[in-house]
């Protein structure tokens, strides 16, 4: 078993993500970024002068994209090099000046949405019509007069872009205590070997048989996150007063409301997720009442939810799991294969291992002109196999949308992503189950399904519903504390749990100090909704329903060029509904069936 980490200079650069395809160094990167922020009265010329002419405010636009194509690429690398060496002055330096160059651009450009406004929607219409180089804007036009009394004057939304850098410091002071600064004591396998107690040791150790490992780790360092529970408590609620403040300025009822309103989601959505999960937690009852049957114990503890049901879990290689990742995406057809499989083994889109200061989890990347780069932790394991699937459906999204969209269209929400990421990992799972009949191995792929339905259908939508019940507290005036939130955090899950599951409660309630994600309002109930669309047009392109492989793919070039529900409904699932979140559960319920019978 590894004990320690390697420093960031001792990683095979082989496996390093491709960060001279964007800079050849740092210091030709400090150069664009001056050039950048010197170069941003080219777009503050055009205030007060965009109702002028059609012509003039296509200029006007070019010029506003070209920055944000020159300010994402700097952004990336900034970013990106702090995400994989948090300990790397340099890299820190660098993510801190982006942050400000972003703020800088956002603010230069705030005059842009309330001269367009007082422009009018017709007039704006009529130029679309009359301007052929506005004639791509008219979705994003027709958009912002949607959220219209939600656009406030031009002076303050110079202000609100101004407040993105100093905004972002509570989610930089959390990454930055548990990624670089926490130091928690090391635990221990069965042998008396030290194991390092951090968020990225922690994941592999879970996966482990060592029953010692597994508890030392996991006490060791929630011992350590307990110890700085009120800095961290304080964090997030700041974080979560900061998104209650900027609802109100942009006079929504709620923060829940503001965060949806953006992609014109309903709220039922999320409620509608939360109220079926809640009707479905005996389903997950029952998957821990055999896991605890299968380990031999009377009770479950928290660091047993991930531990191997079988002594032959299969050890996959980087290279061979893009080779099954491939083949089992297959269906959608070879050149979709084809550039998947060369980003990873050509291109160096995939930053692989784990090394000492490198950021937990894993994410995928980057902007039109950059690859669509991924942060992870390769373990050879299928665990692995499967992060790698999820963050390649991200890439492969980002990648078909650049190819075929305009800038203003290049991003797509958090609420369509999950659905390209699920559906890679619903996709590879089905044919590794389909082609491997022995019987570990199958317990081992059923083993990770859970595993991943754990997360994001058990563990998200949870802290989903601790996300609604802080913001509420806080926007009936209500405090936060450090005991508030783990008290919170841990009635939730024991409710969730059942009796199964034995719960320290300090431990437990420490769990949202390690997602990041909540310094995003609102993301993580979309894990959930992603996993429930993905499973529904997964299942369409593997029963062969004709158009579903073109549909699917219309869906990934399409970016945020139209609503995300509408776009989902185009491709062939409605999550306006409970139905796709019900199939889900009921896929989720034969897993557990079928895992008994293998255990059996």
């Amino acid at each position: 078993m590894a004990t320690t980490l390697p420093a960031r200079n001792e990683v095979n650069p082989d496996y390093t993500w491709n960060a001279e395809s964007l800079f050849p160094t740092p210091k030709d990167w400090a150069a664009e970024v001056d050039e950048l922020l010197a170069s941003l009265p080219e777009l503050k010329k055009y205030q007060g002068r965009l109702a002028e002419n059609a012509s003039v405010l296509a200029d006007a636009l070019q010029t506003q994209e070209g920055f944000i194509v020159r300010e994402q690429r700097a952004y990336v690398y900034a970013v990106f090099s702090y995400s994989v060496d948090t300990t790397d002055q340099e890299a820190v330096a660098m993510a801190g000046k982006a942050r400000s160059m972003r703020a800088q651009l956002a603010a230069t450009a705030a005059f842009i949405n309330p001269e367009l406004l007082a422009i009018g929607q017709e007039k704006l219409l009529q130029w679309t019509e009359s301007e052929p180089r506005l004639a791509v804007y008219k979705h994003f036009l027709t958009n912002l007069f949607r959220v219209q009394r939600h656009v406030r004057t031009s002076e303050v939304e110079e202000v609100l872009g101004m407040l993105a850098d100093p905004f972002s410091g509570p989610s930089t002071s959390s990454s930055m205590l548990i990624n670089a600064d926490l130091k928690a004591q090391p635990g221990h396998d069965s042998h008396g070997n030290p194991i390092d107690s951090n968020e990225t040791t922690i994941v592999k150790v879970n996966a482990q048989e060592d029953h010692v490992a597994r508890q030392t780790v996991w006490e060791n360092y929630h011992a350590e996150l307990f110890k700085f529970k009120n800095t961290l408590a304080n964090n997030l609620t700041t974080s979560i007063k900061q998104n209650v403040f900027l609802s109100r300025v942009r006079k929504h009822s709620s923060a829940l409301e503001m965060m949806l309103h953006e992609q014109d989601i309903p709220t039922s959505v999320f409620h509608n997720l939360i109220d079926v999960f809640k009707e479905n937690f005996p389903v997950w009852q029952r998957y821990f009442e055999i896991r605890c049957k299968a380990l031999g114990v009377e009770q479950l503890e928290l660091y047993d939810l991930w531990a191997p049901l079988t002594h032959n879990r299969i050890q996959i290689p980087f290279e061979q799991s893009v080779e099954w990742i491939a083949e089992g995406l297959l269906p959608m057809g070879k050149d979709y294969v084809s550039i998947l499989r060369n980003g990873c083994l050509e291109e160096r889109w995939v930053d692989v291992y784990p090394n000492k200061g490198k950021r937990t989890g894993a994410f995928s990347w980057g902007a039109p002109g950059t690859h669509p780069f991924i942060m992870m932790s390769y373990a050879d394991s299928i665990f692995s196999l499967s992060t790698l699937a999820h963050e390649l459906g991200h890439s492969m999204h980002s990648y078909l949308t650049w190819q075929n969209q305009p800038v203003v269209y290049s991003d797509y929400s958090l609420f369509v992503a999950e659905v390209a990421s699920n559906f890679h990992q619903a996709m590879v799972r089905d044919h590794l189950l389909k082609t491997n009949p022995e019987r570990d191995f199958q317990i081992s792929v059923i083993e990770e399904a859970m595993a991943n339905f754990y997360r994001y259908f058990f563990i998200m939508p949870t802290l989903a519903r601790f996300e609604l019940e802080t913001h509420t507290r806080i926007e009936k005036d209500q405090p936060l504390t450090a005991d508030s939130l783990i008290n919170l955090m841990a009635d939730l899950f024991c409710e969730a749990y059942g009796d199964t599951v034995h719960i320290n409660r300090e431990h437990v309630g420490m769990t949202w100090a390690r997602f990041g994600h909540l310094y995003t309002d609102y993301y993580v109930f979309q894990y959930a909704t992603g996993i429930s669309g993905a499973q529904a047009l997964s299942n369409r392109v593997l029963q062969g329903e004709p158009g579903a492989v073109e549909d699917y793919l219309q869906f990934l070039k399409s970016g945020s060029s139209a609503y995300p529900l509408d776009l989902l409904k185009k491709a062939g699932v409605d999550l306006t509904s409970r139905g796709p979140v019900e199939e889900a559960f009921a896929l989720l319920a034969d897993y557990v069936d079928r895992l008994e019978k293998l255990l059996k």
